[in-house]
């Protein structure tokens, strides 16, 4: 049996899109609906109390620059780029001539291994995302109060700034200090500090957040700061009550009405370092419904290759292109997963960040 007789890069689309429908949805993939166009150039309009603010277009692989123009104004830069292979070498391709059905439970494993191999690509395509739109929602901790993403990896850096004039730094963003922070658990107050951050977005937009997005250990202070307890214990008759996730959120849900997100999961980085998508230390208040887009382009193989009988290309998840291709000396079949994309961020006035603490490793 030849390999390409059973491998190709749409039985790797089908294989994705049953994988798919098993694994749980990144917390991103639903504030930042997937869309595709067509290029490289990224364009949206973005309403920052009525006048949005201009990125001019930068070229690729290089750091955006900034301008502002007068009255309605247009974002536009160049969306990322990212590219990935993985092969299936000369020893591999002896041991699928070896099997002689396709149906052969040795053929089944050797075939099982190559495609799990091209599902890593394709998850790993599906990370840039979420770490961009995680970035935008958390990142006011590294960027005094601006909402950025930053973003590298052989050589090519990419770094957007969705507040190049510091309005969101001056008006949605607060740095708690003191014994306001939330890691000083007899002293600082959580209810107050999310309920004047909920003010502040309603007051700019009319629209209140509905929802507030935390880490794990985020969530450990917030059960152990006294007031929150104090409430809990207040609101039961029973002499002493274990405080859990749900009664904290309980509180945040009937004072605030704000459902508390607590968003865990994690991802390894191009060193292999297993890092959180939401860190320590942030608060996050977001509304109700997406919050932008998360924009595909075409990639270069998804222009050169799509389409073409001589090439084996096929498109996931809306924009991520896999393409399957073989060489003759040596004899390799390289499986490519390529993606172009960035987040739009409309909705990113009616959010709030805030610093609630610093994590001791930080």
């Amino acid at each position: 049996m030849r390999l390409r007789d059973a491998y190709s890069a749409k039985s790797i689309a089908l294989v994705n899109e049953q994988v798919a429908s098993n694994k749980i949805a990144y917390l991103g993939e639903g504030l930042f609906p997937r869309k595709k166009k067509a290029g490289l150039d990224l364009k949206w309009i973005k309403a920052s109390k009525g006048l949005p603010v201009a990125l001019q277009s930068s070229s690729f692989d290089t750091v955006s620059t900034i301008r502002s123009r007068e009255g309605i104004k247009i974002e536009q830069t160049e969306m990322a780029y990212f590219k990935e292979s993985m092969l299936v070498k000369e020893v591999d391709e002896q041991e699928i001539l070896r099997v002689q059905e396709a149906s052969d439970p040795y053929g089944q494993e050797v075939l099982s291994h190559i495609y799990d191999d091209a599902q890593t690509l394709v998850d790993g395509a599906d990370v840039i995302p979420e770490i961009m739109v995680m970035s935008l929602l958390s990142s006011a901790k590294d960027y005094s109060g601006s909402p950025k993403i930053s973003i590298s990896s052989d050589g090519a850096t990419y770094v957007y700034n969705y507040d190049p004039n510091s309005e969101y730094a001056e008006n949605n963003f607060t740095e708690l200090e003191g014994t306001s922070v939330w890691s000083d658990l007899d002293d600082s107050d959580p209810i107050k500090d999310v309920d004047e951050a909920c003010d502040a977005v309603e007051a700019q937009t009319g629209t209140r957040p509905a929802y507030m997005i935390v880490s794990k250990a985020t969530m450990n202070l917030l059960k152990q700061n006294e007031k929150i307890q104090s409430y809990v214990l207040s609101h039961n008759v029973n002499a002493s009550v274990i405080m859990t996730d749900e009664r904290v959120k309980e509180v945040f849900s009937t004072e605030l009405g704000i459902t508390v997100i607590v968003y865990s999961k994690q991802y390894k980085d191009y060193t292999g370092t297993a890092k959180k998508f939401f860190p320590d230390g942030v608060a996050t208040l977001i509304p109700e419904g997406a919050l932008g887009n998360l924009w595909f382009g075409t990639t270069p193989d998804e222009r050169t290759l799509l389409g073409d009988p001589n090439y084996d290309c096929a498109i996931v998840n809306t924009g991520v292109a896999v393409t399957v291709t073989t060489t003759n000396d040596p004899v390799h079949t390289k499986t490519t997963v390529s993606e172009i994309c960035l987040p739009s961020f409309e909705r990113m006035n009616e959010t709030y960040q805030i610093h609630a603490w610093t994590p001791v490793e930080a």
